[in-house]
């Protein structure tokens, strides 16, 4: 019995425990962004690719009180911000804001969400296409914000533009093009669009350089 009741009282802290990563939501905003490390296979290869400790990013929304995480995975969809959260390496996330927020108004949520309803369903784009028939996480958010405030959350680069030396960015590239690798591909990167000059950090579970 004395087992039983340990096993409850630590089953218990750990849940708890497991709880308080997520941020406060009376901090969040529709329309935040949230970066995490993903645990995909590729994530390594964009890590390596990008110099950045992120490989997945996404766009926080409200919808019947609850939060979640606009997201290209497989397939586009709506995901609960806390399992958005739990899914990333060691739950490590971070959010950024628009600095100025006025863009962000009403009519401008609005037509972000009209945007996502379109994308939603979208296979996940592995071959990184500057195109709307599958969707990458960074385009994504780039996209949305294009679409709905005319802002560029990062700046766009070309494949080329890259880090392709490391051994697992090389593995990837082969394994998605073959010989016939688009160097010229328009692309955004996580790293990119956290580094925006346009965003500013207002909560997360940490920082990387």
């Amino acid at each position: 019995m004395k087992k039983i009741l340990l096993l409850i009282i630590i089953c218990s802290v750990t849940f708890a425990c497991k709880k308080n990563h997520v941020v406060h939501a009376d901090k969040l905003h529709n329309g935040d962004i949230i970066f995490q490390t993903s645990t995909s296979a590729q994530s390594k290869a964009i890590q390596l690719a990008t110099h950045s400790e992120y490989s997945h990013c996404g766009v926080i929304y409200e919808d019947d009180g609850q939060w979640y995480v606009f997201e290209a995975v497989q397939p586009v969809k709506k995901t609960p911000l806390e399992d958005w959260i739990d899914r990333g390496q060691n739950d490590r996330y971070v959010i950024k804001r628009l600095k100025d927020t006025t863009a962000l108004t009403p009519s401008a949520l609005k037509k972000m969400k009209a945007v996502a309803k379109t994308m939603n369903g979208k296979d996940y784009d592995l071959y990184f296409e500057w195109n709307n028939d599958r969707i990458y996480c960074s385009e994504l958010v780039w996209k949305l914000y294009k679409e709905s405030t005319g802002l560029e959350i990062g700046h766009l680069k070309q494949l080329k533009d890259f880090d392709l030396t490391a051994p697992p960015v090389k593995l990837k590239l082969k394994e998605r093009y073959g010989n016939n690798i688009p160097m010229d591909e328009k692309v955004i990167s996580p790293k990119d669009v956290y580094d925006s000059e346009l965003l500013e950090t207002i909560a997360g579970t940490y920082v990387a350089p």
